[in-house]
């Protein structure tokens, strides 16, 4: 194949400076009829007056230039673990901030990696040039202990190609859960990143323990609802240490998020990708369940999946190991527009593409024999070598804008031309 995709210049990249503060769970292994937590509580309840306002201000040196509402932060903290404390009233402002301080923690949740994008449509179009469009990026951050967050930034696709990235903020901003249940006794939990002021401040870190490494891999797509109404859907992949879940999020502006996992016995596979309509009434995704090929998968409900069939399979060298989706089909005048990953020899990662038809998405038309991104020098090093990879593509006025990650590392974007692509196709 001709080198048709065009690399754009510049990379994201993780960054330490960036943290959110998360709560701080002390384990305890004692027998002791005082848990480790109240004992904790109760030696800063038995600070005198100047010791706690030296704490305060130790405490504040370090928060202060690097997150905002910290005292709202610290007495929700303690709101959480006020039910330890036998008399509530006791305790002082002072003290109260002061014990939500001691029970929390700044985690830097891209600190070593940040990686494996998808991309969409920004909510709020107002203000761009002619021929532009603004763009919301999810992306894989990975920090302490290998955990890795959804992360996000904005930027925008140029009219003349070019991909631009907003700075993001300074502040980063965890997710107050609310947790409801479904109709069917599923967990729901409602996400409020609510001291965000900006896409870039939200981030979402593992808050369960069938989440306990990890929350991986979003891939994002703007959903159209029989009525008309869209939202922003999602998949993503829960990782506790031994085992994956499939999740699925829904939000309308990236600040409030609502998250579940898959009913069915699809619910421990990875890799699901929604397409961005019903087909026949009823909601499509492609799933890698067998860990090795595309299958396509149908559901009447969006959180019920089961079964599925085998569409794509491995055929050509840079794909014997396994193949899979690189997010949401994308719709063209042609047909459905799959991105995959294909992993050959030495474990490369390559990204190709296959059509499926419009009206039955089981029909494969046609595949590109070769990789239309491929590992090459400035894009082989780093945390995991060898590996371009993408969660999700764009396509505006005929041309793709695909955003993918290096080496589990850095995110990078390539255009190409739609015309170039399917002729490339076999």
């Amino acid at each position: 194949m001709a080198d048709i995709a065009n690399r754009l210049p510049g990379l994201l990249g993780p960054d330490a400076a960036r943290t959110v503060l998360r709560p701080f769970i002390i384990e305890d292994p004692s027998t002791s009829d005082c848990p480790r937590t109240r004992r904790v509580i109760d030696r800063i309840l038995a600070l005198d007056d100047a010791g706690l306002l030296d704490e305060l201000r130790v405490m504040a040196a370090g928060l202060d230039d690097r997150h905002r509402d910290v005292d709202r932060l610290l007495q929700r903290r303690y709101e959480e673990l006020s039910g330890l404390m036998p008399d509530r009233a006791a305790a002082t402002p002072d003290q109260c901030k002061l014990i939500g301080a001691y029970f929390s923690e700044e985690f830097s949740f891209e600190s070593a990696a940040l990686f494996n994008p998808s991309v969409v449509a920004h909510p709020d179009q107002s203000g761009v040039e002619a021929g532009a469009l603004r763009i919301v990026i999810s992306l894989r951050g990975v920090g302490e202990g290998h955990i890795s967050s959804l992360a996000f930034r904005t930027g925008t696709w140029g009219a003349d190609g070019a991909v631009t990235m907003d700075e993001p903020s300074n502040y980063a901003v965890g997710p107050r859960i609310e947790r409801t249940q479904g109709s069917h006794g599923e967990l729901i939990a409602r996400l409020l990143c609510d001291g965000a002021q900006d896409i870039s401040e939200t981030v979402i870190y593992p808050f369960m323990p069938s989440q306990g490494r990890g929350i991986e891999d979003a891939r994002l797509v703007e959903f159209t609802d029989d009525d008309g109404a869209r939202d922003y859907r999602g998949t993503y992949t829960a990782f506790n240490g031994a085992e994956v879940r499939q999740g699925l999020l829904r939000t309308n502006d990236f600040m409030v998020f609502e998250l579940r996992g898959v009913r069915g016995d699809l619910y421990s596979g990875k890799g699901m990708a929604l397409f961005p309509r019903k087909i026949d009434g009823r909601y499509m995704m492609l799933g890698r369940q067998d860990n090795e090929n595309v299958w396509l998968l149908s559901s009447e409900e969006f959180d019920a999946w089961s079964g599925g069939e085998k569409i794509i399979t491995p055929r050509w060298p840079w794909e014997f190991i396994q193949i899979g989706n690189c997010g949401s089909p994308i719709e063209i005048d042609e047909g459905w527009l799959v991105l995959t990953h294909g992993v050959g020899a030495i474990r490369n990662y390559c990204i190709g593409a296959s059509l499926l038809d419009k009206a039955d998405p089981s029909k494969v038309l046609a595949r590109t024999t070769r990789p239309l991104l491929a590992p090459e020098a400035g894009s082989r090093d780093g945390y995991v070598p060898n590996v371009v990879y993408s969660c999700g593509a764009l396509v505006r006025d005929r041309t793709l804008l695909l955003p993918y990650g290096v080496a589990d590392t850095f995110a990078a974007f390539a255009t190409v031309k739609l015309d170039d692509l399917i002729k490339a196709m076999a």
